[in-house]
């Protein structure tokens, strides 16, 4: 299957140098035109959210069965071992700037995609309490009222 034998998905002809080229097979479209859905343009904004829910949902169910230890260790793997964007924080600091309530809105929108897209209990309830998982972080003092030795 594939290049090499020029069968599968695609149909793969020589072009003008000879390099194979892939072409849509007509047949693989007969075949599938029985399970195929209709194709649809996704805003943004929806992307993110079906990428995004599912990867929350289960990291915040790592914390609440223990097979992480807090969400910073969650947040750090995220970001150095997955390529969460840094300027996010990872997923448990992108939660608490969303906030848990907002979130929990934004993926009951899609919990008919199924199980992924179930919010655990533990964040419904920080949902219900608007608890952040990371504590609030304490305004700086304005530099005016150190004082040197």
């Amino acid at each position: 299957m594939g290049k090499k034998n020029g069968l599968g998905f695609w149909r793969y002809k020589e072009d003008s140098k000879g390099k194979p080229k892939k072409e849509e097979d007509a047949a693989v479209d007969d075949l599938l035109a029985s399970v195929n859905q209709p194709k649809r343009d996704f805003s943004d904004d929806e992307i993110i959210a079906r990428m995004m829910i599912p990867m929350i949902n289960e990291v915040v169910r790592c914390l609440e069965e223990g097979i992480i230890a807090s969400p910073a260790e969650a947040d750090m793997a995220l970001v150095y071992g997955l390529g969460f964007p840094p300027f996010h924080g990872g997923a448990f600091r992108w939660l608490d700037t969303q906030g848990s309530a907002k979130y929990l809105d934004m993926a009951q929108q899609y919990q008919h995609l199924g199980p992924l897209y179930e919010v655990p209990e533990g964040l419904r309830n920080k949902a219900r309490h608007n608890e952040p998982y990371y504590p609030p972080v304490e305004p700086a003092r304005p530099v005016g009222s150190l004082k040197t030795a």
